[in-house]
């Protein structure tokens, strides 16, 4: 009988112990799952988090990238208008008297040439075709929005062009300051038009940067004229 007390006694504390456990068990369980919860709770807080980040920086890619029909028009307007200042240019070794205006014409290559390749980058990288080489015409160029001059105000025609070729000393020195004053001119309105109308922050800028340094060239170039 004692035995028998004895051994019913190991086998309540047994299952007394055996019940300690589950429950130690089942608490830890719900510990972890706690901890667990709060552990993906880090991850549904990081994942938020660091979803809104790589929108941000989307959004901010995208507007980096971003422009409109104005950047379009500006480029496509200005690579032509920037080539045929720099052919303009060109003439002035060996035609020019004037150290100045052969100074000039120099500065005005070395400003437009790279120009002509960041505008045409741009058009590439938007999907657009450049202007081909020798397109002056700027009734091949959808430029409406531009200042109502066609887009390319101040482009020389073929006539002009063909007699500032054929002049040389002093007549060239004036044919030529007369025509870059105007087509600077014409360059400084479709610079404005992009910086109200256009969208693409480095068009803007260097929309700003054109008409600063043309406008200053226009004041010499007028003064050029003065002096004769």
């Amino acid at each position: 009988m004692i035995r028998k007390r004895s051994l019913m006694r190991r086998t309540a504390v047994v299952a007394a112990a055996g019940a300690a456990a589950l429950v130690l068990a089942a608490c830890g369980g719900s510990g972890s799952g706690g901890d667990g919860s709060a552990g993906h709770g880090g991850h549904a807080a990081t994942a938020p988090s660091s979803a809104p980040s790589s929108s941000a920086s989307a959004s901010a890619s995208a507007s980096q990238g971003q422009h409109n029909a104005a950047d379009v028009a500006f480029a496509k307007g200005m690579i032509p208008h920037h080539r045929q200042a720099v052919e303009m240019a060109d003439l002035a070794p060996g035609r020019a008297r004037s150290a100045e205006v052969q100074k000039l014409a120099a500065d005005i290559k070395k400003a437009q040439d790279p120009e002509i390749r960041t505008l045409s980058g741009w058009l590439t990288s938007w999907g657009e075709d450049v202007p081909a080489e020798g397109a002056m015409d700027h009734s091949t160029h959808d430029m409406s929005g531009m200042g109502g001059m066609g887009g390319m105000g101040g482009m020389m025609t073929a006539e002009e062009m063909t007699g500032l070729e054929n002049a040389s000393g002093k007549a060239f020195d004036t044919a030529f300051t007369e025509l870059m004053i105007k087509h600077h001119e014409g360059a400084v309105e479709m610079a404005r038009t992009e910086q109200a109308d256009g969208a693409h922050g480095p068009a803007r800028k260097m929309a700003g940067e054109i008409i600063d340094s043309q406008s200053a060239e226009i004041e010499q170039m007028n003064a050029l004229l003065g002096k004769d």
